[in-house]
């Protein structure tokens, strides 16, 4: 079992560390009272597996003293459950600018004083920084990097981090599906709703694929696609997205959008990633 303690100065990010550990399918609780943890811990254990990836986000706002953590802390350990403590920090200025641009105060900031609850902070939580296993500054990091970093810390190298990939048909007189993050038209491709005997059929038919794909634009286009797609998904993969909604449009998504769907999610199958292909207007 990875048991994870997040710690760290308040707005370095440390919720935010946790949100995306939740991705990674860390089980992960934020601020939970530090008499609880070695309960928590226990209850854990004894679920057999369920649980193999756990992180307790604890902090300032407790207001307990950190010797009480550290007494949970080897109270855990007696248990058998080894532990590692991830210390989020971020320069003064930076949590400065934080707070003011989500207008909300620091726990410690009782007078107005931010900066002087932020050094505070600082000082309070330094016995916790000095046993700490990693320590992430997010003072230069966007959300991306920090994605990565905790990703190569508690998961794998990079190279290792796939992108699940839905390629959806559509039909533009139905509207652009709400959640697409690429979108293709494919309405200047010659239209098989023209060719009597395929009207009735559907992308999905071979008459109808092999009327789309005979023609040279068709070609070309899907090898120009298939290059773009596969320089894409690896830097999605980086910048840290987990998921990539591609929709390729025609007039009604029965003939082209399902033909070229189709066949690109198997280009992108073939590539060894995830995909599901879907055709949300075929039967319409």
């Amino acid at each position: 079992m990875k048991f994870l303690i997040i710690s760290g100065l308040s707005g370095a990010g440390k919720s935010k560390a946790a949100g995306i550990l939740e991705d990674m399918d860390f089980y992960c609780v934020d601020n939970m009272p530090v008499v609880l943890m070695p309960k928590f811990a226990e209850l854990c254990l004894a679920t057999r597996g369920r649980y193999e990836c756990v992180a307790l986000v604890t902090d300032i706002r407790g207001r307990e003293s950190f010797d009480e953590l550290f007494k949970a802390l080897d109270e855990m350990y007696k248990m058998g459950l080894e532990y590692q403590i991830l210390f989020i920090e971020a320069s003064v200025d930076t949590i400065v600018r934080r707070y003011k641009e989500t207008r909300r105060r620091h726990p410690l900031d009782t007078d107005g004083d931010i900066e002087g609850a932020i050094r505070r902070e600082k000082q309070l939580l330094s016995a916790v920084r000095e046993r700490a296993d990693y320590i992430i500054d997010t003072t230069d990091f966007q959300v991306s990097r920090l994605q990565n970093e905790l990703f190569r810390l508690f998961v794998g190298n990079k190279e290792e981090r796939t992108i699940d990939v839905n390629v959806i048909s559509f039909g533009f007189k139905y509207g652009i599906p709400t959640n697409a993050d690429l979108v293709f038209d494919v309405r200047f491709l010659p239209n098989p709703f023209y060719v009597t005997e395929l009207a009735s059929n559907s992308g999905l038919d071979a008459p109808v694929r092999e009327y789309v794909f005979k023609h040279a634009q068709t070609r070309e286009f899907m090898k120009k696609l298939e290059d773009m797609i596969e320089f894409l998904l690896p830097l999605y993969i980086e910048e840290g997205k987990y998921s990539l909604v591609i929709a390729i449009g025609c007039t009604g998504g029965h003939h082209r959008s399902v033909a070229i769907a189709e066949e690109l999610g198997a280009f992108i199958e073939g590539k060894g990633y995830h995909v599901k292909t879907s055709h949300r207007d075929i039967e319409k």
